[in-house]
């Protein structure tokens, strides 16, 4: 599966703007987990790891509109049988493992779970900055955010929290690793 072929599938099952954006965080966010984890990788592999993220959320809208969130990670594979290939499907359900029953194993699928909920938790920063941009925000700014419960409270700071464990990446710098590579696509982000 193409980049470009991954994109036309999400964009015919996602309609709203905001996710797309935030698979697109996903994707960039993956692509720099995966520089850290294997320096000395392929760029196929990198490829297949950003096209993970920006699929991850793909059946969200699905799930939402026929109130199966609870199977929201393995909708798109009803929809779309074949089509992802098993790698990048098995991290897509990984994702949502406490709904989808399919547990991360790789770091690719410790990665997409891990940092799905990071990107949103960034975005929220930005939001709260006067300027509403990713620029000026910075890894002490996110820290002090994520140490104050009532902000952005949806966010699951113990699956964040994985990154040391499942990853063997310190809180900090997997911060720096996620916003960094947001902060590289802010105009597609909007930010």
């Amino acid at each position: 599966m193409t980049r470009t072929e991954a994109y036309s599938l999400l964009i015919k099952h996602l309609q709203n703007k905001n996710l797309v954006k935030h698979c697109l965080a996903c994707e960039v966010a993956m692509k720099g987990l995966y520089d850290h984890l294997h320096p000395n990788g392929t760029t196929d592999e990198k490829e297949m790891w950003g096209i993970t993220g920006l699929l991850h959320d793909i059946d969200y809208e699905i799930a939402q509109n026929t109130n199966q969130l609870d199977k929201h990670g393995s909708l798109i594979f009803e929809k779309e049988p074949g089509v992802i290939p098993s790698i990048i499907e098995q991290a897509i359900r990984a994702h949502n493992y406490e709904s989808t029953g399919t547990d991360p194993q790789s770091d690719m699928d410790w990665s997409i779970t891990i940092v799905d909920g990071l990107t949103g938790f960034i975005v929220a920063c930005a939001l709260i900055h006067p300027d509403k941009k990713l620029a000026p925000i910075t890894v002490e700014f996110i820290q002090k955010r994520f140490g104050q419960p009532a902000f952005a409270k949806n966010v699951r700071r113990e699956v964040i929290a994985l990154c040391e464990e499942k990853l063997n990446i310190p809180f900090q710098k997997f911060i720096e690793i996620t916003l960094t590579s947001m902060q590289s696509i802010h105009k597609e982000l909007g930010l």
